[in-house]
């Protein structure tokens, strides 16, 4: 980065969620107990998806890398965003803005990669049963995991650096985080490449994955209704609900923020979906596919009889 721009701005300032005293520390409260569960729902997911021999399986495997995905984004924002509340100025460095937005790029990115990749694994479960060992074998689903997240880190770079190298005409950002936007309106000039850019990839990404999960979807819905039994239909759409709640959770917050024209955007109301995508659907992820999959209730049940055998 060009030296001169890092003189003119060292810190910025968060104005974060609301400037009103009396509403810091309920706030506080709810936004660390989302995270925390958060947190523990992520972590969890993980920890299991990984210890237990029955989950071993691509859709598991790909189940552990969303509840890192979402670990990843939510840690990115969610710790600076608690301790905003209780200090009494809410400064980020230049630097420490730059890794948040970073990091933020890279694993919001990769979270509608990881779903669309998902959903193409539901396809191929429900409609090619009999060659869904062969198809998803263990390469396959590596390279379906480690491309995205070359692709993502790539993306997330060229948009950082980009705007990191404009020089900065203010400093109070009118977020809780370093988010693209925000930031872009408090550059000095040249903003039609980093403004093209950011968009460029988020309408890419969006409308490329959005397209994989529709079809998928779409061909999963087919193959379901040519099934005679009510059984079979009803195993299939049941291996489907937990994913497709999330797509639509996740899919809907996003195209409500980027979707509706410019002259409606405001940031109040930027903030309130930004804090649904940032922590509410993180902590929303793990608890869905908690209560709506047997597997993993299952697989907490002997996860919790050997922790008590250990520990009597």
């Amino acid at each position: 980065m060009d030296r001169h721009n890092l003189t003119m701005v060292k810190e910025f300032i968060l104005l974060g969620i609301t400037s009103r005293p009396e509403l810091q520390a309920p706030l506080f409260m709810l936004f660390l107990i989302t995270y925390m569960t958060s947190l523990v729902g992520n972590l969890g997911m993980v920890i299991l998806t990984k210890m237990d021999a029955k989950l071993q399986t691509p859709m598991y495997f790909f189940l552990r890398h969303l509840a890192l995905t979402d670990l990843g984004y939510s840690t990115a924002v969610g710790p600076k965003m608690l301790v905003n509340f209780v200090a009494d100025q809410n400064t980020i460095p230049f630097f420490f803005c730059a890794t948040q937005l970073a990091f933020f790029n890279l694993f919001m990115c990769y979270e509608l990669f990881i779903l669309s990749v998902m959903s193409y694994d539901r396809y191929v479960a429900i409609c090619n049963p009999l060659l869904y060992t062969v198809i998803m074998s263990e390469q396959i689903c590596l390279t379906l995991v480690v491309i995205p997240y070359l692709y993502t880190a790539f993306v997330s770079l060229i948009i950082t650096i980009k705007l990191f190298n404009i020089p900065f005409c203010g400093y109070v950002i009118n977020h809780f985080y370093c988010d693209n936007l925000p930031l872009i309106s408090l550059l000095c000039s040249n903003t039609h490449v980093v403004e093209f850019l950011v968009l460029f990839f988020s309408a890419l990404n969006l409308i490329f994955t959005l397209l994989v999960v529709l079809a998928s979807y779409l061909l999963i819905f087919i193959a379901v209704l040519k099934m005679k039994s009510a059984e079979g239909r009803y195993k299939a759409f049941s291996t489907c609900g937990s994913h497709l709640m999330v797509v639509i959770i996740l899919y809907g917050a996003l195209l409500f923020m980027y979707v509706k024209p410019k002259s409606s955007h405001s940031f109040d109301t930027d903030k309130m979906a930004s804090i649904f995508y940032t922590l509410v659907i993180p902590m929303l992820n793990p608890l869905i596919y908690s209560f709506r999959n047997k597997d993993v209730k299952h697989a907490l049940v002997r996860l919790w009889k050997k922790i008590c055998s250990i520990f009597p």
